[in-house]
């Protein structure tokens, strides 16, 4: 993709964004690889239920955390010093994707179908999403994925079968990211969860003007690995 196409965009402007519901800006369209990258960079993420059309997004405010402001409370640090857990990073994409769209006792139902575990695997496949995951004993027991795009990223679901398991895989991203000098994680919606951890909301306006500096920066492919301690 040429710099001057990767400005350009098929998607309307995000101040066109309804305000209720908030955020819907599109519908219709595919889960390409292109499709997905072009809607990043500009501010925009699918979601949507199986059997509605493929739903687009961009709302206002926008939950971020600035990687270096990760909050750690002393129970977390606790937990990341003494809780027996290992961090990896793009071992298993799929699988992370596939415990994000595992029962929750707060949701009826998931929207990370299968259609969309092949489009973000196909992502994976080419450098532009990631999982970090959370062992203990061998076994996979919390995390997250996302999409990476210069120094930006966007974080997209996370799981954990153990108490604080997707934390300890936000809190090892986000000071890897700090060391990678990345600017911000784009958390999406606002959640208590996420607020906790240190994330806060943005004006969309603003995220908008921010995020086309960080994904204009070089892009560091995956597979990744992280160089800083667990």
């Amino acid at each position: 993709m040429s710099e001057r196409s990767q400005n350009a965009t098929r998607f309307p402007p995000v101040d066109q964004a309804l305000v209720e519901p908030n955020g819907l800006l599109a519908r219709g369209g595919d889960l390409a690889v292109a499709t997905l990258l072009d809607a990043y960079r500009h501010g925009i993420f699918p979601w949507f239920s199986p059997g509605e059309p493929i739903l687009w997004w961009s709302p206002d405010p926008r939950m971020v955390l600035v990687p270096g402001d990760v909050r750690v409370t002393r129970s977390l640090a606790k937990r990341l010093r003494n809780g027996g857990f290992e961090l990896r990073v793009d071992t298993v994409f799929a699988e992370v994707m596939r415990g994000c769209a595992g029962p929750r006792a707060d949701a009826a139902g998931t929207w990370i179908s299968p259609a969309m575990i092949a489009a973000y695997t196909r992502l994976f496949e080419t450098g532009y999403a990631h999982s970090v995951e959370t062992w203990r004993d061998g076994r996979l027991v919390g995390g997250l994925y996302g999409v990476a795009i210069g120094r930006m990223f966007y974080g997209e679901s996370m799981f954990s079968r153990e108490p604080d398991a997707s934390k300890v895989a936000l809190v090892g991203l986000a000071r890897q990211l700090a060391r990678w000098e990345f600017g911000l994680i784009d958390c999406q919606m606002e959640t208590a969860h996420l607020a906790s951890l240190g994330a806060r909301p943005m004006p969309r306006a603003d995220f908008v003007e921010r995020l086309a500096e960080l994904v204009n920066l070089p892009h560091r492919s995956g597979p990744w690995s992280f160089d800083v301690p667990d």
